[in-house]
């Protein structure tokens, strides 16, 4: 994303567009590189800044790229609070182990990330509607990410309420 303020900043949005699309595609070729893993996430993200971003470059409108964010943050709040009326929840997925929490620990999560990404999509439509288009790509990078680290931060009580602990664990049948 700083990539992207940059690129807009000196160049424009559709260039910027194409910097963002690279970047993507170099993070996650690193990540494999370090991990010899790539995370669900940044792969869900990567994918759809190439389609939105091929979209923004094909047609020379830049209102493709402004409606990514939209788009995916409604789809992930569409599948974590629709996966949970299935009785399943996709959360712990996402997370890939990065703690354990109990079955009530993971339905608030999901349904506080549900609710907060439908709160970004109409964030992202308020701003990319009724500012400048370098007010938008300044709000990506200096808006977006700070609030959504805060969220995320504001959820540590609650996880740290529902980890898991060792006695709560099940051990596998063979202990």
């Amino acid at each position: 994303l700083v990539l992207f303020f940059i690129a807009n900043a000196k160049l424009g949005i559709l260039p910027a567009t194409a910097v963002l699309m690279v970047a993507v595609v170099l993070s996650l070729a690193l990540s494999y590189a370090l991990t010899k893993h790539i995370p669900i996430m940044p792969l869900v993200v990567a994918a759809s800044v190439l389609v939105f971003g091929t979209l923004t470059l094909v047609f020379n409108d830049s209102f493709f790229i402004k409606i990514k964010p939209t788009i995916i943050n409604s789809l992930f709040g569409c599948a974590l609070l629709g996966s949970m009326m299935f009785g399943k929840l996709i959360l712990p997925v996402a997370f890939e182990s990065v703690f354990e929490l109990d079955e009530a620990g993971w339905r608030k999560l999901t349904v506080r990330w549900g609710l907060f990404f439908f709160f970004l999509a109409a964030l992202n439509e308020t701003v990319w509607r009724t500012q400048t288009e370098d007010f938008w790509v300044s709000f990506k990078v200096f808006g977006t990410m700070p609030i959504t680290m805060v969220f995320a931060f504001a959820q540590v009580p609650l996880i740290l309420r529902h980890t898991l602990t060792d006695k709560d664990k099940t051990p596998p049948d063979h202990w």
